[in-house]
């Protein structure tokens, strides 16, 4: 008898490949089906519409993305950390504000400038804007929230880079600072940042690699923010569609410090990620939320969410991790605080 348990059969289909938010949209869409028959119809049209109204701000979006990774232009900020200290902080939270960069590859390139010796007072200044904002994200936030909250949630962005680069500086000789780092940093990202980055050429697409680079890096790009922007208008349907506007209203809504520092408190858990947590703050303030309260909802969001901070938590002790996050949960509050008084 032949011993099956040494050469067992593959099954035909490995169901742990398929992505999990497709997974998340595909049961959203059912319990629908199943729970409100007569709302199904309605649930997903508004879903696709709004996904075709962000459209071409997702094409321009994945369109930019694919030229940087082609023609290597990301590294041009590689060489901008050097010189006085309180120019690095400067740079870090510019560049943190208005860079490309996702997650994952926050991590080699932060390794890279502290093994460098970049100051930690810059690459928090990075770190903390980095998460918040980024020319796709600008694009999508103008669309689906309008161009002022786009513009004011960057400014948020860099300020906030700016309080947690200049915080450190006026403590970097304190014990609190001493040893800040791991022992060990990783040496590469993950699969989403692709192999060694080219040199720097503008004009990309005479050259195969780049142009295979620029499609690779298009499509990867135009899936990922379809995805979950999908999910988060799905979310956003079943938010309009079964939540009474009193309740968010009443939690969220009105005047004062109360429902900016609620937003900020529920910006952590309730983040799914930067993309989706735009459609659903559409949603949100349609249904009574106030201005100030999403601005403090996605700037904590932003900051804490799981790949942000997995970024911070690789790299440094629990005391730096904490410290990021405090500044955080103030500058949320704060840009809350102001964007309620002038939105």
């Amino acid at each position: 008898m032949a011993d099956l348990s040494q050469n067992p059969q593959k099954p035909l289909f490995d169901f742990r490949k398929i992505d999990r938010v497709l997974i998340a949209c595909a049961v959203i869409a059912l319990a629908i089906f199943v729970l409100d028959r007569p709302g199904f119809i309605p649930s997903i049209t508004e879903a696709l519409n709004s996904l075709a109204h962000t459209a071409p701000f997702i094409l321009f979006a994945v369109l930019a993305i694919g030229y940087m990774r082609a023609t290597g232009s990301e590294q041009l900020m590689e060489g901008a950390f050097v010189g006085r200290e309180t120019r690095m902080v400067l740079v870090g939270a510019l560049a943190g504000g208005l860079s490309p960069f996702c997650s994952c590859e926050v991590i080699p390139f932060v390794a890279a400038l502290l093994a460098a010796g970049a100051p930690l007072s810059a690459v928090m200044a990075f770190w903390l804007a980095s998460p918040l904002m980024d020319p796709p994200m600008f694009l999508i936030t103008a669309g689906e929230l309008g161009l002022s909250f786009a513009i004011a949630k960057t400014v948020a962005a860099v300020a906030i880079g700016l309080m947690g680069g200049f915080t450190l500086m006026a403590i970097k000789n304190s014990t609190f600072l001493a040893d800040p780092l791991r022992p060990q940093t990783p040496s590469g990202c993950g699969s989403c940042c692709g192999s060694a980055k080219p040199t720097l050429n503008w004009t990309f697409w005479r050259e195969a690699p780049r142009r295979k680079i620029f499609a690779e890096a298009a499509l990867s790009n135009l899936f990922f923010l379809g995805k979950w922007l999908l999910l988060a208008y799905l979310l956003q349907s079943l938010l309009i569609r079964y939540v009474p506007a009193e309740y968010i209203g009443t939690a969220l809504g009105g005047t004062g410090l109360g429902p900016i520092l609620l937003g900020a408190v529920l910006g952590a858990p309730a983040y799914l990620n930067g993309y989706a947590a735009v459609p659903l703050i559409g949603g949100l303030l349609d249904q009574g939320m106030s201005q100030g309260a999403a601005m403090s909802f996605v700037i904590a969001g932003g900051i804490t969410c799981i790949p942000a901070a997995v970024a911070v938590w690789a790299l440094v002790k629990p005391r730096i991790f904490a410290l990021y996050v405090g500044i955080a949960f103030v500058g949320a509050i704060l840009s809350g605080l102001f964007w309620g008084l002038i939105g």
